[in-house]
């Protein structure tokens, strides 16, 4: 099944209006986005420093009731040639044991280069080493989920 069959079925799931929470899972901490309503724009949220699954989930799902969130947008962690590895494998097992905790409906979407877009931005845009450490993981969320909301507005 393709990202993009996948997020067409997510969109079935979804009531008319409602936010979706995007999710960039790294191995050090998870960077949160979230959608406006209308589900027009993405915008950086929050980061999530990874300790063990169950506090990582409990947190993650907090975020999900304090925002009424609707879905879960993972950013997928392709390799360049579409081929999933090990961080792929990783999320997509992350996404099997929070569906034991969560009604949520999710979809994956492809996030190569999502981070590497967002810090180049933040390069152009002179920003410290350390600040960029500090927003780098939320800000490629929203990279992600914005893509994914993009082809959701085309359907």
């Amino acid at each position: 099944m393709t990202l993009d069959l996948q997020l067409d079925a997510l969109a079935a799931a979804l009531p008319p209006r409602g936010r979706l929470l995007g999710l960039d899972l790294g191995t050090k901490t998870i960077g949160l986005a979230l959608s406006d309503v209308e589900r027009r724009l993405a915008s950086p949220l929050d980061t999530i420093r990874r300790v063990k699954f169950s506090a990582d989930a409990e947190a993650l799902l907090k975020r999900t009731a304090d925002f009424d969130v609707q879905a879960l947008v993972f950013g997928l962690p392709l390799n360049m040639d579409g081929t999933e590895g090990p961080r792929a494998q990783a999320t997509r097992a992350f996404m099997r044991n929070l569906r034991k905790l969560t009604p949520l409906p999710f979809a994956f979407w492809d996030e190569r280069l999502s981070t590497a877009a967002v810090t180049r931005e933040l390069i152009a845009q002179d920003a410290s080493r350390a600040k960029r450490a500090e927003v780098v993981d939320r800000m490629a969320a929203a990279y992600i989920l914005q893509g994914a909301l993009d082809r959701l507005a085309r359907l």
